[in-house]
């Protein structure tokens, strides 16, 4: 791992039940309640990102979109794409651009791409989590979404975390009257500590749990949500009850790629992360890695510069592959590596800001295994923070606001198009050898998200980390124009800036990865970084050896034809 000196903040747990991995203790919780209760994988990455939408409600909700990775006890993976689509009456022309060159290029009119109902989307998070479930759950769904209801039905502590994202979103808040008397009391932000209790989004819980995904895709929330959309102002927004009974979760064939021996998994497009993480682990694999050392001048000049590569070739071929032709083949292949080894430059030149597409880096990941072999690796978002900002009436929903990904520009790659999906970072990736899944992992973090899986995989590959070093280690980040770099690599600056860098020194880059590793004796390793509230719950014990049972009182005989006298004689 070379001489950089490695510590960590947090600590792994291990256990042989199952294990939850979520970026709030109170999400892992339900996931391991679910868990104990009998239910798999499945259920208990439900249940954990159900909890998430009330305890994370600025990342996360039932009104969202984002991607889950999933691995069957058979060994079969596929990806559910739940990534939110604009809805049959968007038009490219339907917003105003401030601005037709970076960094402005993304911002629109009034902020009506990103603010309000003209920002929301056809969302997929709840019809997909529902179509997970009832595929692959076990547990009654009243059973995987009662933790949900008991939190938003009884409050919870707001944590620091939450405190920052409503005073960081105040202003806007405050504009929703909804919203504002939920997170905004008294017009006063809620503080650490103080009890969010959200009655409305539990009934709205509660009957989710008795109609499924059709009671927003179709039913009273579905007419509630577009009622409130369809304000009648400048302000409407163009999602439709048909937009919302219409919407289909996609089933994906994940995309691999073999780096030293082990095989990397992850999601194909509209996602980038299983392409250009599989293009850039080529690119990286004729370099001896390991040898360079991590937190080296040449390791990281080598890593800025295949992340750059991967970005370029992003921005000429990424989107929805019913809109663009993604040349996934070319991209993954090895020849395409060894072509583009002279693209790597020796010392850097930093080029003009790239006008490339927006995320948002307010996203949320749990990642959840069962003893029996079934894994997830799931990342999903309502896109900016608190979505839209607002919320619809009586239900405690907030909406996403996804269609501020898409470029306000007619004629672009990513200029809005009904039932489009937008590219994604999203990077629930999955790591095996020899058939066996070693380490699964995830996280939330906008465009960071894919190069920070990468380094991850490549500090436990490459440099032999364990799993809570390789998701806590410092990180970079580059589209070409600047590179960032974590405070721990602070003092690599000057050599890097001598190496051609525009170099910028982050408190963080990406947000809080976490990640579960499998060892061969079926012992489960969970781990959660220092970037978010990040929590392990391992289950461990279990049931009773078959046949045992609790006599206070007697001895029992293991020959079944003494009698209870000859039991008693015994005793004597």
């Amino acid at each position: 791992m070379s001489g950089f000196a490695m510590s960590c903040e947090k600590a792994p747990a291990t256990g042989r039940g199952g294990m939850v991995v979520a970026n709030h203790p109170l999400g892992a919780a339900a996931g391991y309640e679910v868990l104990a209760g009998g239910g798999n994988a499945v259920d208990a990455a439900v249940a954990a990102l159900l909890a998430l939408c009330v305890v994370e409600p600025m990342m996360v909700g039932i009104a969202g979109g984002g991607l889950a990775h999933v691995r069957l006890a058979d060994g079969s993976h596929r990806v559910i794409d739940g990534l939110a689509h604009a809805p049959a009456a968007a038009r490219p022309d339907m917003y105003v651009p401030v601005s037709d060159v970076p960094p402005d290029h993304m911002e629109t009119l009034g902020r009506r791409s990103a603010l309000g109902p003209s920002a929301v989307a056809v969302p997929g998070n709840l019809a997909a989590w529902c179509g997970m479930h009832a595929r692959w759950g076990v547990a009654p769904f009243a059973d995987v979404i009662e933790p949900a209801i008991r939190l938003a039905a009884r409050g919870f502590a707001v944590t620091p975390y939450l405190e920052g994202a409503i005073a960081e979103s105040a202003a806007d808040l405050a504009r929703d009257a909804e919203i504002a008397r939920l997170l905004l009391p008294g017009g006063d932000p809620l503080r650490a500590g103080a009890r969010l209790v959200q009655g409305d989004f539990a009934e709205t819980l509660r009957l989710i749990a008795r109609e499924g995904a059709g009671a927003l895709h179709g039913g009273a929330l579905g007419r509630a949500l577009a009622a409130r959309v369809a304000t009648g102002g400048d302000d409407a927004g163009c999602l439709t009850l048909a937009d919302l009974s219409g919407y289909a979760t996609r089933e994906r064939a994940v995309i691999e790629t073999g780096y030293r021996g082990w095989r990397v998994a992850g999601p194909p497009p509209p996602a980038s992360s299983g392409v250009h993480v599989a293009e850039m682990l080529n690119l990286l694999e004729p370099h001896d890695v390991a040898g360079l050392g991590f937190g080296t001048e040449d390791g990281l000049h080598l890593m800025a510069e295949v992340i750059r590569l991967g970005f370029e070739d992003r921005r000429s071929a990424s989107g929805d592959p019913d809109f663009v032709d993604v040349p996934v083949a070319r991209l993954i292949s090895k020849a395409y590596a060894a072509q583009s080894q002279a693209r790597l430059r020796g010392i850097a030149a930093p080029a003009p800001r790239p006008r490339g597409g927006y995320e948002s880096a307010d996203t949320t990941h749990v990642t959840v295994a069962d003893r029996d072999g079934n894994v997830v690796s799931a990342t999903h978002t309502i896109n900016g923070l608190f979505g839209a900002r607002f919320a619809v009436p009586g239900t405690g929903i907030i909406p996403n606001n996804y269609m501020m990904n898409f470029d306000p520009h007619p004629g672009r790659a990513l200029s809005v198009a009904a039932g489009k999906r937008v590219p994604t970072s999203m990077a629930p990736m999955m790591v095996l050898r020899d058939g066996r899944i070693r380490w699964a992992l995830g996280l939330p973090g906008g465009l960071r998200i894919f190069p920070s899986a990468l380094q991850a995989i490549v500090n436990l590959i490459d440099h032999g980390m364990s799993l809570q070093q390789a998701i806590e280690a410092p990180r970079i980040w580059t589209e070409g124009h600047v590179l960032e770099i974590e405070q721990a690599l602070a003092p690599m600056r000057e050599r890097l800036e001598a190496r051609g860098h525009a170099v910028r020194v982050m408190p963080h880059v990406g947000g809080g990865m976490n990640a579960i590793g499998f060892g061969a004796d079926g012992t489960l390793e969970g781990a959660a970084c220092w970037r978010a509230d990040g929590t392990v719950a391992a289950l461990g014990g279990g049931r009773a050896r078959p046949g045992i049972r609790f006599w206070p009182d007697r001895t029992p005989d293991p020959d079944p034809d003494r009698g209870p006298d000859a039991a008693r004689e015994g005793r004597a």
